[in-house]
């Protein structure tokens, strides 16, 4: 059923993250495209919240950002008609739980659907409520995507035997952003996903570099990066897709 199981037909799999409307939906089409030309297997697109938790400053500020541009979720549904006519990689939205509530769940879901959208990331569902939107995700062919985070300890395996897409493994605790290093014990993680389903599991939250990029993908199928990218669409704007196309070149380049 999946169309995300392709991300990872490949090697091992780059995962960048962008938010949409960070500086403008013209940039973030222009980023994805560079993404994807050079080398990215899947794409995470981000839906601006309010109060987006599970994010650090970097993130946040992108929230900020595009909604202060006047992004809305029709508007990103657009931009995504408007990749679909030459992305060909999976995408997935990661938002949170009170967007899809707010827009209406099973419209939501069904437009995620017809537009070309193969999975869904929500941070702030907790695995034991996700019958909210599971049916739903089920109907629509659209995959619900779970994350494990090092305190997940005794539910990792349950988690992992009910994972559809891929799983998000949280390297560290706390919120997103960039990290010097990450200690938490990761290949015993991964090994008991290992043991509990076939699904593809990709690690993110705090990798930056090529070097730890590689690490990740080393112990998993992928490696997840959010913080970096955004902090070149702070930096350069309108001009980053030049950039986060070389970022995603030579993080990619590191993972293979």
């Amino acid at each position: 059923m999946s169309n995300i199981k392709s991300a990872f037909e490949n090697g091992k799999a780059f995962i960048p993250f962008i938010t949409c409307g960070d500086p403008d939906l013209k940039t973030t089409a222009a980023v994805v495209r560079a993404a994807v030309q050079n080398g990215a297997d899947l794409i995470e697109l981000g839906i601006p919240f309010s109060d987006p938790t599970a994010e650090g400053p970097v993130i946040q500020g992108a929230n900020l950002r595009a909604l202060t541009g006047g992004v809305t979720t029709d508007k990103i549904f657009d931009l995504v008609r408007g990749l679909r006519k030459d992305v060909k990689i999976p995408m997935v939205f990661m938002t949170y739980a009170n967007v899809v509530f707010s827009y209406g769940a099973e419209r939501f879901i069904s437009t995620c659907k017809e537009i070309g959208i193969d999975g869904l990331i929500l941070p702030d569902l907790p695995f034991e409520e996700k019958e909210e939107f599971l049916p739903l995700c089920r109907k629509y062919e659209v995959d619900l995507i779970s994350l494990i985070a090092p305190t997940s300890e005794n539910r990792i395996a349950m988690i992992a035997r009910e994972a559809d897409g891929f799983l998000y493994i949280v390297s560290s605790l706390g919120v997103t952003g960039t990290r010097s290093e990450i200690k938490t014990d990761l290949a015993s993680i991964v090994a008991m996903v290992r043991q509990s389903t076939d699904v593809p599991c990709a690690i993110g939250f705090g990798i930056s570099t090529p070097g730890q990029a590689k690490k990740m993908a080393d112990l998993s199928d992928g490696a997840i990066v959010g913080s970096a990218i955004i902090k070149l669409l702070e930096k350069y704007g309108k001009d980053a897709p030049k950039y986060v196309g070389e970022y995603v070149k030579a993080m990619k380049d590191a993972i293979r």
